[in-house]
């Protein structure tokens, strides 16, 4: 190595020696995150409080990390969760796999999956790191009741989904989730 070129890298250290230090207090302050951040999930809920997953697993299918597994189950009449035939009875998701690249997200026919901004996933044990419905599901926001109930919506499962396309609206539960775990 020549001279000029130790004597050019000692002239890089140093003009950054006389930089102001750019030091993010975290945890303490913590700073917002992009509003389009892809964070933890969250299954959404229709105004009355039924689920919007209806169990089809498109979204594990569409995972190519393979860190979705969705078990569906038929809804009958004495026990609904969700306005059409299925719903998800068994809903995991694993971060220790997840890549956070949001194909499940577009995958969702019912828009019933989305992502927050939370980002403190962070767990001491792997087991931790799947979350279940429980865990993932939207907040009961008041006048929504807990599944199992009969749609209040509309007679029919159309009436949940007829104009949906063109005013999707906002996913109920969503914009009320403040972070941490159900």
């Amino acid at each position: 190595m020549s001279i000029g070129g130790t004597l050019k890298g000692f002239g890089v250290t140093f003009s950054h020696m006389f930089k102001p230090v750019v030091t993010e207090e975290y945890p303490e302050q913590r700073k917002p995150p992009a509003p389009r951040y892809h964070g933890r999930h969250i299954l959404n809920r229709w105004p009355d409080g039924l689920e919007k997953c209806i169990g089809c697993e498109l979204c594990a299918w569409a995972c190519p990390a393979d860190a979705i597994f969705v078990e569906g189950a038929d809804n009958t009449e004495d026990e609904r969760f969700s306005p059409g035939e299925r719903y998800a009875q068994t809903y995991q998701i694993n971060y220790a796999r997840c890549i956070f690249c949001g194909l499940c997200i577009e995958a969702c026919p019912t828009r019933s999956l989305t992502m927050s901004n939370e980002y403190e996933l962070a767990r001491d044990n792997r087991r931790d790191l799947i979350f279940t419905k429980e865990m993932l599901l939207a907040p009961l926001l008041p006048g929504m009741e807990r599944p199992p109930h009969d749609m209040r919506l509309g007679e029919t499962e159309k009436d949940y989904y007829v104009g949906a396309l063109e005013n999707p609206g906002t996913s109920a539960g969503a914009e009320h989730y403040k972070g941490g775990q159900a």
